[in-house]
């Protein structure tokens, strides 16, 4: 039997509670983008596609969906994840969408100039910060001459109208900085957005862009039952880490638990959580 890879994910990735998460987060995320191919001058011509930390696999169904003759496939290191996707693929009878157990923080097992398009959303709490140089060679590696390299990130947990909210996302932001996950120097901020196009600029990508998107997840909006879950989720996902580097004490967590998610349905909360993508073009020759 060979040995597991090493996962730096925060959290549990062979979850089904974590999976179902990330079935809902993936698609509120995907409308506030616009759709999964945003911000892409012109789709049809992808031939292969690539997506990283792709989880239960819903950016790779709908790009395979949109774009009937691309092959586009997700890679994960949990494998719950990826035997849900494949069977996501078989039953929206989508023969050009295909997933497979890799860890994107090391080397990844394609050749080179594999891809027209490698992708990534909101691996954020997936990377240690020195893991970012690898990540970012080896995307380039296996982009062919001229394809494209899209990198999406929030920039933080959001801002609302609910004090509890607000401390809440602060808290869970301190403990992914202090566990040594995105460059922010005080954990104010998940501190990867505003490097992205220098990130890009640095490994010679060129028509660079950034576009913003913004969620609101205010009461009554499409985004808040699934961010309500979300935080419902994180309140005991982040718990053990949150004791573990004495951020809080449990009691004083659960107290903050249970007032944001009171905060979150009462008819004046109001919530926008912002994110980032950066999109650039591998020279077309070396």
């Amino acid at each position: 039997m060979e040995p597991l890879p090493t996962n730096t994910y925060v959290f549990d990735s062979e979850s089904p509670t974590e999976m179902a998460r990330l079935i809902n987060q993936d698609r509120i995320v995907t409308q506030a983008m616009s759709g999964p191919l945003s911000g892409i001058a012109d789709p049809s011509s992808l031939r292969n596609i690539l997506d990283l930390g792709c989880g239960p696999g819903g950016w790779v169904l709908d790009v395979a969906f949109e774009l009937p003759d691309a092959e586009v496939e997700g890679v994960d290191i949990s494998r719950i994840m990826v035997d849900y996707a494949n069977a996501r693929a078989r039953t929206q009878q989508l023969p050009n969408a295909s997933f497979g157990v890799m860890n994107i923080t090391e080397s990844l097992d394609f050749p080179d100039a594999s891809f027209d398009l490698v992708n990534a959303r909101c691996i954020f709490a997936v990377l240690k910060r020195e893991i970012w140089p690898l990540f970012l060679n080896e995307c380039r590696r296996v982009l062919r001459p001229g394809g494209l390299l899209r990198l999406t990130e929030p920039v933080d947990f959001g801002h609302t109208s609910s004090a509890a909210v607000n401390q809440f996302g602060a808290l869970l932001m301190q403990a992914i900085q202090r566990g040594g996950y995105g460059f922010s120097p005080d954990g104010s901020s998940f501190g990867i957005t505003h490097l992205l196009p220098h990130w890009l600029e640095q490994q010679g990508y060129q028509k660079i862009r950034i576009q913003a998107h913004a969620m609101d997840f205010s009461l009554g909006t499409d985004a808040w039952a699934d961010q309500y879950h979300n935080n419902e989720i994180f309140c005991y996902q982040m718990k053990p880490l949150l004791l573990k580097l004495e951020l809080t004490t449990e009691e004083a967590f659960d107290r903050l638990g249970q007032q944001t998610l009171i905060d979150m349905q009462r008819e004046t909360f109001f919530g926008m959580v912002h994110f980032l993508t950066a999109l650039g073009q591998k020279p077309s020759a070396s």
